[in-house]
């Protein structure tokens, strides 16, 4: 079975086949000088801004490092602290899909099992059921629905065993980036078995003085209540949420002067296993299946698959994921990509290091710095020449251009447009007071370009606390001009060089 109804809705509702084949390893490093090449001065080249006069325009301070290559030779064209490593965010997701369809391959799907351990007679499953995640990252409560209803189809009735949740097939990790606020549904626990992205939805409505709370793990289809995150509403004004852990199950608090009439949001899970176990004995139950209580198992028992549940092809996943930047997505496949390679990581950042030996070694890296595969954490440094040579390479394999979005360029009053000149598909990256941004341009269809800007004020962004980090005072005000400063020298290049 494929759960392929509500993955676009569900994607487009949260907040945070394309014929492609794998990426081969390519021993010849495209032509490239760290030296641009000059175009001589005159025509409408003359007519641009420089470029020290578009970021003092912009304000952002902080650092500003830049590259532009010819697409198809590789040849620099324009640099500006071409080797300084600084903060990619969400342009790492570009390199984790790259690394992914190698190793796993275009066509690449995930699987998630139903496993009896003894036999199934009269309808009686006499031994163990195991919910056996493996590592699909986009499984979400209509799959589980789905595969309730097929393990009734299989003959099964009654269990007289354990109900059993193994998430083992990729390793454990509380959360994405430790410094993150403990309620933003962007830094999920990540597991073999994940349900939502491992995220919960929480909503509130007034009543009388009081609110009526829900956790539920909802789709376009279905909303489940669950027992395994909880939320109390305090009267208070700060924090507005608080997190513990207890007896098992995620203990939340909201403070009630931070609610409104009402509302909802998406909060991380932090034990999936249990989550998934629970949503998948809620349908089971709707199919007259009664299971016991759900219980987490190290070691997969040996059992017989008598249920499977396929994801989409990679190709597909991937191109969600970089539309939507996806956090949950980006480390899963990692993982399971480094573990394709023959490595069994440890946890996230030994994962993101294995990344960073194939990134050297394929694509012409010379010294990428990542801590994860998401681009969530801040300790993570890329240099603009080095990912423009990985843009370049992966290029000439035909990958990564088709799972890009196109880039809205704006008008003169801001507006996205269609018209404008220059066409670019690209990922962004944003974190607080760090901005991201690389992929393809060309103009007029014109010369193709492969481009990388970072923007970073690393010094602003480590004096925020971290309880305001989810929105600090100014950082939407400094995305937004570090995203026009992005728009005018991506202008600038399509006048100089793609033309």
């Amino acid at each position: 079975m494929r759960d392929i109804i509500s993955r676009r809705a569900f994607l487009t509702g949260s907040t945070a086949a394309l014929g492609l084949v794998a990426l081969p390893a390519c021993a010849n490093a495209p032509k490239q000088s760290l030296r641009p090449v000059v175009r001589p001065a005159g025509g409408r080249a003359a007519t641009v801004p420089a470029v020290e006069a578009l970021i003092d325009k912009a304000r952002v301070g902080g650092e500003v490092g830049f590259a532009v290559a010819d697409a198809t030779t590789g040849t620099l064209l324009e640099v500006r602290e071409p080797q300084r490593g600084l903060p990619p965010a969400s342009v790492v997701k570009a390199l984790t899909a790259a690394y992914a369809l190698e190793h796993l391959g275009a066509a690449h799907r995930f699987e998630t099992h139903l496993v009896a351990t003894g036999p199934i007679q009269n309808g009686i499953l006499s031994g163990d059921l195991v919910l056996a995640g493996g590592g699909d990252p986009t499984l979400d409560t209509n799959g589980l629905a789905e595969m309730a209803a097929s393990l009734k189809a299989a003959g099964v009735r009654e269990l007289r065993g354990r109900f059993l949740v193994w998430g083992g097939a990729l390793p454990y990790s509380r959360e994405i980036d430790a410094e993150q606020p403990d309620h933003v549904g962007y830094n999920p626990a990540i597991s073999g078995l994940s349900l939502n992205f491992n995220r919960v939805h929480f909503e509130w409505k007034r009543n009388g003085k009081g609110y009526t709370v829900t956790m539920d793990a909802r789709s376009d289809r279905h909303r489940p209540d669950v027992q395994v995150a909880r939320m109390a509403v305090v009267a208070r004004n700060l924090p507005v949420y608080t997190y513990s852990q207890s007896q098992g199950s995620d203990e939340w608090t909201v403070a009630q002067s931070a609610l409104g009439n009402g509302g909802s949001r998406w909060l991380p899970v932090r034990r999936p296993n249990i989550y998934a176990g629970e949503v998948f004995r809620t349908f089971a139950s709707a199919q007259g299946i009664r299971l016991p209580q759900e219980e987490e198992t190290r070691n997969l028992p040996a059992g017989r698959v008598i249920v499977r549940h396929q994801s989409e092809p990679l190709t597909v996943i991937l191109r969600d994921m970089l539309r939507y930047s996806t956090n949950a997505v980006a480390e899963m496949v990692g993982l399971a990509a480094t573990q394709a390679r023959g490595v069994r990581p440890g946890g996230l950042s030994a994962s993101a290091a294995e990344m960073n030996h194939w990134a050297s070694a394929t694509l012409g890296m010379s010294s990428p710095a990542l801590v994860d595969h998401s681009g969530l954490g801040d300790r993570s440094r890329l240099e603009a020449a080095d990912m423009v040579s990985a843009l370049v390479r992966v290029r000439r394999q035909g990958v990564l251009p088709g799972l890009l979005r196109d880039f809205a360029m704006r008008d003169n009053n801001g507006r996205p447009t269609s018209n404008h000149p220059v066409k670019v598909s690209a990922k962004t990256g944003t974190l607080n007071f760090v901005s991201g941004l690389a992929g393809y341009m060309t103009r007029d269809g014109g010369r193709p370009l492969a481009f990388a800007i970072f923007v970073a004020d690393t010094g602003r962004r480590a004096g925020i606390p971290r309880a305001e980090r989810e929105r600090p005072a100014g950082a939407q005000d400094w995305n937004r001009r570090a995203k026009t400063l992005q728009q005018d020298l991506i202008e600038r290049w399509g006048v100089i060089h793609s033309t």
